[in-house]
């Protein structure tokens, strides 16, 4: 494959989910969890429901927005069920999840565009533990992402899903003071597989592509107000590992990357949070994103609903 081939390729690659990146996507919606990230409520089932809407530019590894169009807009609705058991281990109490995405992405790269609505990569955790005492709380776990969404080889413009699995450890704590402030953070690390059916156009040959592990975090900083909250919100994250195509790191002489295609984003921005003397929450959050590399730069807006069905 010549040169030229491999940077559109490299350009094309860009494809998305729930929340948008690099090749492959993001499975996880960067952001999602901030007030009660480590929370995890008493023993019961809930439902857990984000809604939300992204859009930014393609940026290289310089943090430049790469010219010629590469943009997209999504809308995304996330279905989350969670099950927490009267059951312990280690002191904490066991519980699983298990979460169904729904996206519509409007997709413009390397002079291609398309837009697409499909159901997106899956996560399931069939084992997490959450622990509470005094004024902390606090979960661990780890999340499985399943390749169901729609993949398209050699066109991510009308892809969804990555087309690989990733498996994510995951810590996550809250503080919640006596004064009403609150401090929550998560800690991830997604670990990837191969997309083993990437190409880099229509009719070219499969190559096995590998996308970087990644750290993210999200986090926040905020203060309650009897069933009201305000603070401040938002993600961070870098990617730790190269991208490979067929064993061979990733070169920035491909494209507008840097060596290694490593993707890294900061996010912030304002959130509110309502809950109601049922038990209800209520999230809304605008999160912008700066300091950006080899992803997608933008902004994202969504609204979280957390009911107990009980």
């Amino acid at each position: 494959m010549n040169k030229k081939k491999i940077v559109a390729a490299l350009l094309c690659a860009g494809l998305t989910v729930p929340v948008l990146a690099k090749e492959g996507g993001d499975q996880y919606p960067n952001g999602a969890e901030n007030w009660l990230a480590g929370a995890i409520p008493p023993p019961g089932d809930y439902f857990i429901n984000y809604f939300g809407y992204y859009s930014g530019d393609l940026v290289d590894g310089d943090g430049r927005k790469v010219k010629g169009g590469n943009d997209v807009s999504a809308w995304f609705d996330a279905l989350r069920y969670v099950h927490v058991s009267e059951r312990k281990f280690l002191g904490g109490n066991w519980g699983w999840h298990v979460i169904m995405p729904f996206v519509y992405q409007d997709l413009s790269l390397g002079g291609r565009s398309s837009d697409k609505f499909a159901l997106g990569d899956m996560t399931f955790n069939p084992f997490f533990l959450a622990w509470h005492k005094d004024n902390w709380h606090w979960v661990a776990g780890v999340d499985i992402n399943v390749p169901t969404g729609k993949y398209k080889s050699g066109d991510p413009t009308k892809s969804i899903g990555a087309n690989y699995w990733s498996f994510e450890p995951l810590f996550a704590f809250t503080y919640l003071g006596d004064t009403g402030w609150e401090v929550s953070a998560k800690f991830m690390y997604n670990i990837k597989t191969e997309n083993q059916d990437f190409r880099p156009a229509r009719g070219a040959p499969k190559m096995d592509y590998q996308s970087g592990d990644e750290f993210h975090m999200d986090y926040l900083v905020g203060k309650r107000f009897g069933q009201w909250g305000v603070g401040l919100a938002g993600y961070y994250l870098k990617q730790t590992t190269d991208d490979e195509i067929d064993g061979k790191k990733i070169s920035s002489e491909m494209g507008p990357w840097s060596d290694g295609r490593r993707g890294q984003v900061f996010a912030i921005g304002p959130s509110v949070t309502y809950a109601t003397a049922k038990g209800t929450h209520m999230v809304a959050q605008w999160q912008h994103e700066s300091h950006v590399e080899n992803r997608f730069e933008g902004d994202k807006f969504y609204f979280k609903l957390i009911m107990p069905l009980q």
